[in-house]
């Protein structure tokens, strides 16, 4: 995979925050080498947060985003805002851009409040250096986005806020040995991308093969067969979770069995907590409401799992009628209150820190949080037996 094809996902994401005319955008363009984004002496350029993939060493692949002003006004202006909180709960480094001949306002207060209440790395920048003479407040850095001042040392400052833990970024790799074969089975139906797999299931692939081992993959109705002709067991078989009941019945049960969207709620790091939630399936009432989170947007299929198959599934196991309502890609709801439980997806499409967020804001709120793989896998029946290549987890679950 090329630099360019590395998913947003996995990318460390660094926003520029600020007050509008702050050089927020003027920044971002001098760091990214790139006019990136609409400058202009006008307040209120940037509307929306803009996006850039690029490479910072020794970080690897990261996300700069560039962030409408934190005291736009109007009601643009709080729906401008309310984008720039959101892009708060993805971001793994911030840096806070204040206009060096004004100082730090109340509103660079409150974001540094924001900031620090989510616990996210931080650096304040005082921009507009060829203007000012003054000596940079302890911990932060002066930069001129005119003159160039600053921006070499600002990127070296960034590439040290975070490390990157490499045995963190396996999906299946760690629990795999060199020479094993990995089984996937993969639905191709309506619902699947034309010409392409998705990516939880291209991410897992590509970590197999990394561990020295190999991947077989099959569709749903040749899994039977392949598994007769194979002559040789499979270290693993990793479902989709949406065929989970037919394949569990056709894979022996002495053959460890998962699925994509289990490993990725491993992966994102919220698989202990989807198992302890799924437990509040069983004591759903009527009228409940349930909310089924993705973390992508795409075109919705006559049998889409999140929206038809997931409903339909939790009507017949809890035999209530609950209300079920749906959220995807950044509409997440920021008052969780009124639900029950939350199923959330993979994740595949988020980093870690805002699936994290999202879990953090259920568990906060006493809402039980899971993911689809685990709620279907219980709903089959089979969660234990999906856990099992989780040996400590399975214990706990068990306990």
């Amino acid at each position: 995979m090329g630099l360019n094809d590395t998913p947003s996902a996995n990318r460390l994401h660094i926003a520029f925050f600020g007050q509008r005319n702050a050089g927020k955008s003027s920044l971002v363009n001098a760091v990214t080498g790139q006019d990136l984004a609409v400058v202009s002496d006008t307040k209120g350029t940037t509307t929306d947060p803009v996006y850039k993939s690029m490479e910072l060493l020794p970080l690897g692949p990261v996300m700069i985003i560039d962030t409408p002003g934190f005291d736009d006004t109007g009601t643009l202006g709080t729906l401008r805002i309310k984008k720039t909180r959101q892009v708060l709960n993805k971001t793994d480094i911030a840096i806070l851009v204040i206009d060096g001949c004004s100082g730090k306002s109340q509103r660079d207060q409150e974001l540094l409040s924001l900031i620090r209440k989510k616990e996210i790395p931080y650096l304040e920048v005082f921009n507009k250096a060829d203007q000012i003479d003054i000596a940079a407040p302890e911990g932060s850095l002066l930069v001129s986005t005119k003159t160039g001042q600053g921006i070499q040392k600002l990127k070296e400052k960034i590439g040290t806020m975070v490390s990157i833990d490499d045995e963190k970024l396996h999906i299946v790799g760690d629990i795999i040995q060199p020479s094993d074969f990995v089984l996937l089975v993969v639905p191709i139906d309506s619902a699947a991308p034309k010409g392409r797999l998705i990516l939880p299931q291209q991410q897992t692939i590509r970590d197999i093969l990394e561990a020295d081992a190999s991947a077989i993959v099959v569709k749903e109705n040749e899994l039977k067969n392949t598994l007769e002709y194979l002559g040789k067991r499979p270290a693993l078989v990793i479902t989709d979770s949406q065929v989970f009941g037919r394949v569990s019945k056709e894979v022996p049960p002495e053959i460890p069995l998962t699925s994509f969207s289990i490993l990725m709620a491993r992966y994102k790091g919220f698989l202990d907590t989807s198992v302890r939630g799924v437990h509040a399936l069983d004591f759903l009432k009527e009228g409940d409401k349930i909310l089924i989170a993705e973390g992508c947007t795409h075109h919705r299929q006559c049998d889409d799992i999140g929206t038809v198959k997931l409903p339909r599934w939790l009507r017949q196991y809890t035999a209530k009628k609950l209300i079920i309502e749906t959220s995807s890609g950044t509409e997440y709801p920021e008052d969780l209150s009124p639900y029950s439980l939350i199923i959330h997806c993979g994740g595949c499409m988020l980093g870690e820190r805002e699936v994290r967020y999202r879990m953090k804001c259920a568990v906060d709120g006493g809402i039980p949080f899971t993911n689809y793989g685990i709620a279907i896998a219980h709903m089959h029946g089979i969660l234990k037996r999906c856990l099992e290549i989780f040996p400590q987890l399975l214990k706990e679950l068990e306990t």
